[in-house]
């Protein structure tokens, strides 16, 4: 038997239940989902108007955040109503790309005759799981828009038939919408399955030397994948509520 590298670009089925295939990448899904739920309990269980350390860690980071999402939406109430979203993806985000670094990451698992398949493999770096934030988060764009403006006004922006060169932009935004889709995905993908493939090749010919300060630096680049996932999501919501070009100076026209 030839030992060397195992790269896999696919998550890999580990068994199947009640027909339901069981992949290494749905296991560290849940994984993340545990320790993430986990903590919240543990944090909010009791909370006290005088806060203990850990309380204050946590009360501190959210109102920041709260603060920065505030500033950027113009709107309290617009922060509060996004703020669970935008959070949780990059808790779950960056989670998911720090535990790729836990030990028992591709070194414990189980053999299928002779092949020897991780139980867990980094849940990012399976296109399956980013599509489906990508898709969570397009969605959440969407639906955010049309519950600000309604569905007729939100719509304009795409589609415009005032003027032949509304047409024409409107168009070109209604393909960046839909191209939000691979730009989340492959991002993200992109970013945290280069990251392992480069580990992987440089602790294969190089155990002793790079790993260390390598592994350091992807866990950094892991934390900003997750905030650029989330802010991005911000950002796009932001452009979402914004009322659709012309709309004040049309409706000023009428008055």
């Amino acid at each position: 038997m030839h030992e060397g590298l195992h790269i896999s670009l696919a998550a890999e089925r580990l068994f199947n239940f009640y027909g339901l295939p069981i992949t290494n990448t749905l296991l560290a899904v849940w994984l993340v989902m545990a320790v993430l739920l986990v903590v919240a309990f543990v944090a909010g269980r009791k909370p006290t108007l005088v806060p203990g350390r850990i309380q204050n860690f946590f009360e501190l980071i959210f109102d920041f955040v709260l603060g920065y999402m505030e500033n950027i939406l113009g709107s309290r109430a617009l922060a509060l109503r996004y703020f669970p979203l935008i959070v949780t993806l990059f808790l779950f985000i960056a989670t998911a790309n720090l535990f790729e670094f836990i030990p028992f990451y591709g070194s414990v698992g189980i053999y299928h005759g002779h092949e020897f398949i991780p139980l867990f493999h980094a849940a990012n770096a399976d296109l399956n799981v980013t599509l489906s934030l990508a898709i969570i988060a397009v969605f959440a764009i969407e639906i955010a828009g049309i519950v600000a403006l309604g569905f007729w006004k939100y719509g304009s922006k795409f589609f415009n038939f005032s003027s032949p060169l509304l047409f024409a932009v409107g168009l070109i935004e209604f393909v960046s919408e839909l191209s939000r889709f691979i730009s989340f995905s492959f991002r993200l993908f992109g970013n945290v399955f280069a990251g392992g493939v480069l580990l992987a090749v440089v602790g294969f010919f190089m155990p002793y030397v790079l790993p260390v300060p390598l592994m350091a630096f992807e866990m950094f680049v892991g934390v900003v994948q997750g905030a650029v996932f989330a802010m991005l999501t911000l950002f796009f919501i932001k452009l979402a509520v914004t009322e659709p070009h012309g709309t004040h100076e049309a409706e000023a026209s009428h008055a």
